[in-house]
């Protein structure tokens, strides 16, 4: 037999329905990748871009190796940080090591309702904590 008759013969019928669901499952592993990995990774990349836009002399960050700083000054790519009391530690680093941003208004917030929970007491933040070892 020759190749066309192979071709012609009847199981090709039921090659040709394995062959449809072999791509339905393609196209749903695929859609599985794009929406659970893909796409959550974009947009986590834009909520970072977004964020280090936002950065400014005298902000306080979180470095990706977990050291706290002051921004001294900004460029296109890389930033200089002040670390600790010691104002002869300034450090030339990349924007993306930039992991948390603290405005300095949001600290003086902060502050502000730390000094009102002292007033009180603490009896409103008591309230608030639950916690497996809090009762």
């Amino acid at each position: 037999m020759n190749m066309q008759g192979l071709l012609l013969s009847g199981s090709g019928s039921s090659s040709g329905s394995m062959g449809v669901v072999t791509i339905v499952y393609l196209v749903l592993i695929f859609a599985f990748f794009y929406f659970f990995l893909i796409r959550p990774g974009k947009k986590e990349q834009k909520e970072k871009e977004a964020l280090l836009s936002t950065l400014e002399i005298g902000d306080s960050v979180l470095t990706s190796s977990g050291f706290y700083g002051v921004v001294i000054d900004v460029t296109d790519d890389t930033v200089i940080v002040e670390f600790g009391n010691n104002k002869n530690c300034r450090i030339p680093m990349q924007k993306a090591a930039i992991v948390q941003i603290e405005k300095p208004e949001q600290s003086v917030a902060a502050d502000d309702s730390a000094k009102a929970s002292a007033a009180d007491g603490g009896k409103a933040d008591k309230k608030e904590k639950k916690g497996l070892f809090r009762k």
